[in-house]
């Protein structure tokens, strides 16, 4: 997989559109952090392409919510508990407006 910076999808971009086909995908990177994936699509499968996308970013933010509660202690918590939790927090909103 190739990594490319902002800087040079801006300054090549011509060229990295003719080499996009053949990479399949490129990682654009910001100060060296990755920030967007470009990739091959094909117009007769856009939207599941784009649907597959959005499964993995809903998985990524899955993982994501488990790692935070495993850190806050909350990952062993009862439906009880976690039912709880939510009406507290309805509660609380409730009284800040």
């Amino acid at each position: 997989m190739r990594f490319l910076s902002v800087r040079d999808l801006r300054g090549n971009s011509a060229r990295v559109w003719r080499e996009l086909p053949k990479e399949r995908e490129m990682v654009v990177t910001s100060h060296g952090r990755p920030v967007a994936v470009l990739t091959t699509v094909d117009e007769n499968t856009v939207e599941e392409s784009l649907a597959a996308w959005r499964r993995v970013r809903a998985t990524q933010a899955i993982a994501d919510l488990q790692r935070q509660s495993a850190r806050q202690g909350t990952a062993g918590w009862s439906m009880a508990e976690i039912n709880t939790e939510i009406k507290q927090a309805r509660q609380e909103r409730r009284r800040a407006r």
